[in-house]
């Protein structure tokens, strides 16, 4: 899903100089992530009843005898006397890796933002599948069928909101990858979609920077979509630049976006994992929007 460290190179010393070499040489020695030492390690999926501390697969109401399942992961500090704050998030596309070290299974067992955000605490935190109703299961790939994806997400948000104390007016949608486009893609393709958030989390790409090949992937189409967020904040974030989702959002003439480049070369979610300054940044932005 992204250039190659080589050809970035080359595009930047050919088209800007001593001065694009200079910063194609910084990019090539950024520091690798998967060098740095994590502080938090994602709880592996249990089998068994929600408790605290644990994730756990769970099936829809209608969904018995398919290969389909979300994650439900509650916090060390649940109770249930008192409403939480929900993290909702998309995996990225299966198939995936790089030079890097970077992988992406598209699993949801798999999916790590949610709890590097919260360091496991405060927050209900659910990773959801995208619907293939063909093959009855999660797409690994891309979007399965978007309106049942969708119909799944509501889906699960209401059964976590009425059963485990999730607050309806405190859930963030957050993705990796072909995660991060779902948070538009998906978690705006219509309006009672687009009412479950309080704001989004998007990490290394966004709906209609590019054309990936399926229906409304355009950039007029995504701004159909983000606009029915009505300019409510989003934290996005992508490996090294992002100048091209800024630039979309300037096209778009739509606010309320924090958009932070990550100083690192890898196209991966393990960021959330380690003390960095932008994990930092995020917690504190969202423990601001949750005041409001």
């Amino acid at each position: 899903m992204q250039q190659s460290l080589p050809a970035r190179v080359a595009a930047i010393a050919m088209g800007a100089g001593l001065g694009g070499l200079l910063a194609a040489q910084a990019a090539a020695e950024a520091v690798n992530l998967h060098d740095l030492k994590s502080d938090l390690v994602v709880p592996e999926v249990a089998e068994g009843q929600p408790g605290p501390g644990k994730r756990v697969r769970q099936v829809n109401p209608g969904y018995e005898g398919w290969d389909l399942y979300h994650i439900l992961y509650l916090p060390g500090d649940w109770n249930s006397e008192r409403k939480h704050p929900v993290i909702v998030e998309y995996p990225g596309n299966g198939g995936y890796t790089n030079r890097y070290g970077d992988v992406s299974s598209g699993r949801v067992e798999d999916c790590k933002l949610g709890y590097g955000i919260t360091a496991g605490r405060g927050f209900i935190w659910v990773s959801l599948p995208f619907v293939d109703t063909r093959l009855r299961r999660h797409a690994i790939q891309w979007w399965g069928d978007p309106e049942r994806t969708a119909a799944y997400c509501r889906q699960t948000v209401a059964r976590v909101c009425k059963e485990y104390g999730g607050d309806p007016g405190a859930v963030i949608l957050t993705g990796f990858s072909r995660g991060a486009i779902a948070c538009s893609y998906i978690g705006l393709r219509d309006e009672a979609t687009a009412k479950l958030w309080r704001a989004l989390i998007a990490h290394s790409h966004y709906d209609g920077i590019h054309r990936w090949g399926y229906a409304e992937d355009d950039a007029e189409s995504a701004r159909r979509r983000v606009r029915r967020f009505e300019g409510k904040p989003q934290f996005i974030t992508q490996e090294e630049s992002v100048s091209n989702i800024e630039a979309f959002f300037k096209a778009a003439k739509i606010g309320g976006t924090t958009l932070v480049s990550l100083p690192y070369p890898n196209h991966t979610d393990v960021w959330v994992l380690k003390d960095v300054p932008e994990r930092m940044q995020l917690r504190e932005w969202l423990a601001n929007i949750l005041k409001r």
